[in-house]
């Protein structure tokens, strides 16, 4: 790897296997190399500029002469062009082509994470072009062959901070047949953004969103994937303004099965701009302030509510899985640094639009596959058998003696999360459920939908901010059309949809990743001002090298590295999830709560490290509360075991000392006597019982 950096295109030759069967190759020629420049801190050690790469993968510093530091100061971050590659014996030599900013400036950490990731955060000058010859308003010429909604009380729900509004509902009674076979049902309709109007396949917007394919979310900041005209303006569906979408218009019954269900291009008009808070005080109390704001609404969002119940209904028996998985929100200040983190709640009214979309995104699917159309589907397939086996022998380490079955279906996951929903440890439960889990991916090929318990599924509701959505929204006006949409040309049709499918899937990966990483330096960011503070916290994960814990009262996790359990060998039990001492046998597992100190934080390698908190060191008196817990400090089990064995084993050593001592001294008076010439009595010393 000498001569190569993370990010080249490599030719391997394929030299042995090793223990496990797995291949391992040699590098035999370098066929391109990255073409993006690398970002790191800029160091000046023994006369010779240096960038440390950002990027733990890139294991080799950066040499820059003296020409190219271009006006950077040492310990600034930056971005650095490659000049000569790196060689078997010699460093990679670069220059300076951007100054990013000091260390502790607000937002480098997501200038940072944009330019790791290769997250394109710039629009080509032909998107912006074209997004600006865009009207600001529909016209009369966009209206032809669409149904006309305006007069349809839709509504917008969603966050109190969001920006972009891809989704409008509405539901009202509906009498379903004729006759006496005519049943009660309910009329949901689902509008989404029509951004397939704006933006044409091949086009310079097109061409920016496919590379792109999903928006980035960061903390107090959102890389979009469509221009801002386009994402916040002429395709959001904002109140009181006239704007273009696709109707997903569905017939669902009190049991929330959808027994009829139809697509068309629309023209809308939102009523409100509703949030999350806000609606669900209205449905808890429908005589209340939010309600008397809202009253010509109030019957519409009852409406939603009762569909809301049937389908979380069919969701029961269909046996979609719904873990109860701690989620946190980062509440930055002006300056970008966390002010807190708080829970992430979930309340009706959350629950209630997911579960219209997901109506919606079922017959999204369902309608292109009965018309045998190509298009992306979301496909999540079940755990491995090997995921199964290790989730098996997780939950019997944590007394959950539930037996899984051979082949795993949704429904036994979900039963199996309702039965331990009271524990204590409830949420270590759900999360090894959750991680036993597959990643969800975009293929041309149905393979169903395991955690939500679907046949089919497809995203069709967020076009704004998800390029298979805005795919599955042209595939649909295909169909509607009686024409074919093709990704490209030629026979190999089908090779075109499963390379959107991984470009897609990657691209969502390193959306996450990225915001991921943002995440992890502005907690290690928050940590460094704590640094030999002590805290409680639980177990969330058990390796090899340490255990992951993480901190009830801040909501952060770190290391606490096996070197830091005690002077002894653990060994990791991979069928338990736990470590475990081999001299004094105490355990450490899955949701053990530790008292912790905050050791460490590295925060260009994005770590924080704790160690086991000892009263003694930091000169606290005894009995007072860790940090965010009140009143006395509950004792640790593993703790108290742990002194116990270790105070046994120093009784233990004592004795053996004395026992020690007491032979030799008698074998040292033995060999004096026998210097002497006395020779030892006849028979010995009497052997005591």
């Amino acid at each position: 790897m000498r001569a190569a950096l993370h990010g080249d295109r490599v030719r391997v030759r394929v030299v042995r296997l090793d223990k496990k069967g797995r291949p391992e190759g040699r590098i035999v020629d370098i066929e391109e190399r990255r073409p993006r420049p690398l970002i790191g801190r800029l160091l000046f050690e023994g006369g010779v500029w240096l960038v440390a790469p950002e990027d733990k993968r890139v294991t080799q510093d950066i040499l820059i002469p003296k020409g190219g530091v271009a006006q950077a100061r040492p310990g600034q971050v930056v971005a650095v062009e490659l000049t000569e590659p790196p060689a078997l014996y010699a460093q990679p030599v670069g220059r300076i082509t951007e100054v990013l900013g000091d260390i502790d400036d607000p937002g480098l950490e997501i200038e940072i994470a944009v330019r790791k990731y290769e997250v394109p955060h710039e629009f080509s000058a032909a998107a912006v072009a074209q997004a600006a010859k865009l009207p600001e308003q529909i016209r009369a010429v966009d209206l032809k062959g669409r149904v006309d909604l305006r007069d349809v009380p839709l509504v917008t729900i969603d966050g109190e901070d969001a920006r972009d509004f891809d989704d409008a509902v509405y539901c009202e009674p509906f009498r379903h047949g004729r006759g006496k076979k005519a049943v009660d049902a309910f009329r949901l309709l689902v509008a989404i953004a029509d951004v397939s109007h704006y933006v044409k396949p091949s086009e310079a917007l097109d061409v920016d969103a496919f590379d792109r394919c999903t928006s980035v979310y960061f903390p107090r900041r959102v890389i979009p994937m469509l221009p801002e005209k386009l994402s916040n303006g002429l395709c959001s569906l904002n109140p009181e303004v006239d704007r273009l979408c696709m109707v997903c218009d569905m017939v669902i019954d009190a049991s929330g099965q959808t027994l009829a269900y139809q697509f068309y291009p629309a023209v809308m008009r939102s009523k409100a701009r509703l949030t999350y808070t806000e609606v669900a005080a209205i449905l808890v109390n429908t005589r209340g302030p939010e309600a008397q704001r809202r009253q010509d609404l109030v019957p519409h969002l009852l409406n939603l509510h009762a569909v809301y119940a049937s389908l979380l209904g069919a969701r029961d028996r269909r046996g979609a899985v719904d873990f109860d998985t701690p989620e946190t929100q980062i509440i930055c200040d002006d300056n970008g640094r966390i002010e807190r983190i708080v829970p992430r709640t979930r309340n009706e009214a959350h629950r209630l639009i997911e579960e219209a979309m997901l109506a919606a995104n079922v017959c999204a699917a369902e309608f292109l596959r009965d018309a045998e159309h190509a298009t992306l589907f979301r496909v999540h397939e079940g755990p491995t058998a090997q995921k199964r086996t290790t989730l098996q022998a997780a939950l019997r380490s944590l007394g959950v003696s539930h037996v899984l079955p051979d082949p795993l279906r949704p429904s036994d996951l979900q039963a199996l999360a309702k039965g331990t929903r009271e524990r204590p440890d409830h949420q270590q439960i759900h999360t090894l459920l959750l991680r036993s889990m597959q990643q969800a991916i975009y293929s041309p090929h149905n393979g169903g939908h395991f955690g939500l318990a679907y046949e089919a599924y497809a995203h069709f509701t967020s076009p704004i901010r998800r390029y298979p959505d805005l795919l599955t929204h042209r595939a649909i006006k295909a169909v509607l059309s009686g024409k074919s949409y093709a990704l490209g040309k030629g026979e190999s049709a089908l090779a075109w949809w499963e390379q959107a499918g991984l470009r897609c899937s990657a691209n969502e990966r390193r959306a996450d990743e990225a915001s991921r990483d943002v995440e992890a330096w502005l907690k290690c960011r928050f940590m460094r001002d704590r640094l030999g503070e002590d805290y409680l916290g639980q177990v969330t994960a058990v390796t090899p090298f340490g255990l992951f814990v993480q901190l009830e009262s801040l909501y952060v996790e770190g290391l606490v590295h096996i070197t830091e359990l005690g002077g002894e060998y653990f060994r990791f039990d991979e069928a338990r999830q736990e470590l475990r001492g081999e001299r004094t046998g105490v355990r450490y597992g899955l949701g053990a709560r530790m008292h912790v100190q905050v050791s460490r934080v590295d925060l260009d390698g994005r770590r924080i490290e704790f160690r086991l908190y000892r009263e003694q060191e930091s000169g606290r008196p005894a009995g007072k509360a860790a940090k965010g817990i009140g009143g006395k400090l509950p004792s640790s089990d593993a703790r108290e075991q742990l002194r116990a064995v270790q105070e046994d084993e120093r009784k233990l050593k004592r004795q053996r000392a004395e026992r020690a001592n007491a032979v030799k001294a008698a074998r040292t008076d033995s060999a004096r006597k026998q210097a002497r010439g006395e020779a030892p009595r006849k028979g010995g010393a009497k052997k005591r019982r």
